[in-house]
This record gives C-alpha cells, structure tokens and sequence, in this order.
C-alpha cells in the first residue's frame, strides 16, 4: 500500500494575549538559543511528511524572520483575531493540504514535541488507512498534535469563530486513535511564566 501523504500545518498566528504588556511573544522566545516558532518548524521539517505550511497573522514580519531560509509554505491569515478557526482555514485552504490525505495541525508553542512524536503520529495515521483521526494524548488526556483525515476538509473550512476541530471529530464518526507522547502532548507555553518553566529565556 502506498504511504498516505501527510500535511502539516503549524498555526503561528495567534496574538499571545497571555504575554502581558511589554511587546514579548512566546513564539520568539529561545529555547537552546533557538526562538520557539523556528524550533517548532524544524521539528516539523524533521518528519516523514509531505509539506510543512506555517500560518502566520499577529506580528508575521517578525515570525517570517525567524522562519528564514526554511522550505515552508507561508499562508497569511488576515483574520487571526476572530480566532482559531481563521487559521485552521488558511492553513487548509492551501494547494499543499488540500493534496494531502492527511493534515497533522500543530500549534506553535509547543516545545516538548519532537520529530519522533510526529512521526508516531503519522505511522498511526498510515496504519489506519488514512481514516482515522489520530490524537495526541498524555495518559489518556487529549491533547496536540491531532491527523484529520482528508474526509473532515470541507468541515473544517466551515469552521468559525476561536474554535479547534474538536466537534468536527466527534460528529465525523471517525475511527480515533489515540498516541501517547507523555507530557509534551498537553506542554503549551501561553504565559512568561510557562515559557520559563519550559526552559525558554524571554527576550
């Protein structure tokens, strides 16, 4: 059987209204010297899939810049501050999802996801035919990243407001697989605070 190709799509859109004043963005804070938006796509780059498409709103010069010299797709979506869903329709909306069986969505900010995790996920993915939705859970709790299958498009670009796909799923009547990565999969850094606990230095 041919491998289901797999896209993913990283949201970096988002405004970080948790940062506090002070003009500080999580996705540039540094980990290992590296800022977390640029960490996150070489992660991303790191796996067996298809493309990597990064969707960039709030502050993009900046994560563009960050983003330098990497073989991304960029989508821009003019729309961040309505919500997720503006973003989780760029992203899909693109030519290089909409050729995949499979979009692997991947928030920015999470700095314990490896290349390793993303694989697994998208191992589970092919093992089911490319019918599944696979979930990244810690002990039983969901977290991120998550695989839609190719089926759930139409849906998701109907989406609206500051919401995930999460109805999505449970309407879809999807197989769902579910992949422990331990903590990494619940690990998202939305406060100065987190970021540091995580290990990153604000800048």
């Amino acid at each position: 059987m041919l491998k289901a190709s797999v896209a993913i799509v990283i949201l970096a859109a988002g405004k970080a209204s948790r940062m506090g004043e002070g003009g500080r963005h999580k996705l540039l804070a540094e980990f290992d010297g590296v800022p977390l938006v640029r960490r996150s796509a070489l992660t991303a780059l790191g796996a067996d899939a298809a493309s990597v498409i990064v969707v960039t709103g709030h502050r993009r010069s900046e994560i563009d810049a960050a983003l330098d010299g990497l073989a991304l797709t960029f989508v821009d979506n003019p729309d961040y501050a309505s919500g997720m869903a503006s973003s989780l329709k760029a992203g899909f909306s693109s030519r290089d999802a909409d050729s995949a069986e499979g979009i692997l969505v991947m928030l920015a900010d999470m700095p314990g996801i490896s290349t390793t995790h993303l694989n697994a996920l998208i191992s589970a993915f092919r093992n089911a035919g490319g019918e599944a939705v696979v979930r990244a859970v810690s002990q039983g709790k969901p977290g991120n990243p998550v695989i839609l299958p190719r089926s759930l498009r139409q849906a998701v670009l109907r989406l609206e407001g500051d919401v995930g796909a999460r109805d999505i799923v449970k309407a879809s009547g999807l197989p769902g697989l579910d992949v422990d990565l331990g903590e990494a999969a619940l690990l998202d850094v939305d406060t100065p605070d987190e970021v540091l606990a995580a290990g990153g230095a604000m800048n």
